[in-house]
């Protein structure tokens, strides 16, 4: 099961008390945006094997969004971190980088 600590309440919950949210670090694009734009912000996601950057609702618990780095194949988790934050931080990178050596931060598209 996978279990993740809410970065706001320090509550270790598994994903029954969680909401999935999809990628995270995505760039927003609204309606005044061309329709190619607008079009791949809705519908294009990524869905990869391995290293992936999720958003996740604490539902039953303090309500709010955030950030986890996780292997989609083994499940591990490298981090949790607030759902404002434009990158991982530092020691979730560091985590990352011990398993995946040759990994570097690109934020979507």
């Amino acid at each position: 099961m996978l279990t993740l600590t809410c970065p706001y309440c320090g509550v270790k919950a598994d994903e029954t008390e969680l909401a999935p949210g999809g990628e995270a670090h995505l760039k927003r694009f609204g309606p005044e945006s061309s329709d190619d734009d607008f079009h791949g912000y809705l519908f294009s996601r990524k869905n990869p094997r391995g290293l992936h950057f999720e958003r996740w609702r604490h539902s039953h618990g303090c309500g709010k969004w955030f950030h986890a780095a996780r292997d989609t194949v083994t499940l591990q988790v490298f981090g949790t971190y607030p759902a404002q934050s434009y990158a991982p931080p530092r020691d979730i990178v560091k985590a990352i980088k011990k398993r995946h050596p040759d990994w570097a931060w690109e934020a979507s598209a």
